[in-house]
């Protein structure tokens, strides 16, 4: 509890928190949040999951559409995100994430207890995704996957890189190393200039002690993909420099899960949801019909059914 006449907790931009929507996770810290709440009775929970050096904002239109199926969508920006506290772009452990994931999910299934939860995770966000569905696969009726991080680019685990961020990690952890190149988001020149000159996404480099945070949570999903059971789809650019197709392959072909479907974008780069308009909307279409086909029959149409 605040002491009295302490200022308020303000966010990274200055805002009060008790202007804003947050939650406060385990260590204290205020996330925010966004919510896309259907006018009527909503028909599931939908939890997404940003990427990294970016916010929750940009999947505005996703959550529209969904919204519009009667879905209540909700996602908060990750610690050291967007408009949420913490340390720029760095983590002491990538579980928090997974943790502050699940505590949302948990407020939003306390309210809402009957109806079934999705997840729909891109690129960091995927790995997030992954790792808190392997945490409690009974609770999800399907993850949605858009070039998600479960392999590690080529160019940036290379033996002696992975060496070197190994040696760096103890000496510099907080040498920054190479930033993310927004050329390499989206076709849409549109789009790139728009991820450019967001103030909530992050411009600087990646720390090495972050780099070795994303290369620990590929190393869980690695050894996770076996044991996989929950619905899935996965949607991946097969020209994605960011995150490695070869991953959703491996996933794909490796997950024991029954149900589970993969769709390779020819030509797509790494932010398909962004990507040229015929292959957003495509994205649109697939996400949003995939997780439809997963909801209960609403009653009313049983009773119809029902009927003579």
């Amino acid at each position: 509890m605040p002491e009295p006449g302490a200022a308020p907790r303000r966010s990274p931009q200055g805002v009060p928190y008790t202007d804003l929507p947050h939650i406060v996770n385990a260590d204290g810290l205020h996330l925010f949040c966004r919510y896309w709440e259907p006018a009527g009775p909503p028909r599931a929970l939908v939890f997404v999951a940003h990427g990294a050096a970016e916010h929750c904002g940009p999947y505005d239109e996703i959550a529209q559409r969904l919204k519009e199926l009667s879905l209540l969508v909700f996602a908060h920006d990750h610690v050291g995100h967007g408009q949420s506290e913490g340390e720029r772009m760095n983590i002491k452990d990538f579980q928090v994430y997974i943790r502050d994931s699940l505590q949302h999910i948990d407020l939003m299934k306390s309210r809402h207890p009957e109806l079934p939860v999705f997840i729909v995770g891109h690129s960091m966000g995927g790995a997030i995704s992954i790792l808190t569905a392997c945490e409690r696969p009974e609770d999800f009726s399907g993850v949605v996957l858009i070039a998600p991080m479960v392999q590690m680019s080529p160019e940036s685990v290379t033996p002696f890189k992975v060496f070197m961020a190994k040696l760096l990690n103890h000496m510099l952890p907080s040498l920054p190393m190479g930033a993310i190149d927004s050329k390499w988001i989206s076709r849409d020149k549109k789009q790139v200039e728009a991820y450019d000159s967001d103030e909530l996404n992050f411009r600087g480099g990646v720390r090495v002690s972050f780099g070795m945070q994303m290369m620990g949570a590929v190393a869980r999903i690695e050894k996770e993909i076996p044991s996989i059971s929950w619905p899935f789809l996965l949607l991946h650019g097969d020209e994605d420099k960011l995150c490695d197709i070869r991953g959703s392959k491996t996933m794909f072909e490796n997950a024991s899960s029954s149900d589970k479907k993969i769709k390779v974008y020819e030509g797509g780069y790494h932010a398909l949801h962004h990507d040229l308009p015929e292959v957003v909307e495509s994205v649109l279409k697939e996400l949003t019909g995939w997780i439809t086909e997963r909801l209960p029959v609403a009653t009313s149409q049983q009773n119809s059914q029902i009927q003579p």
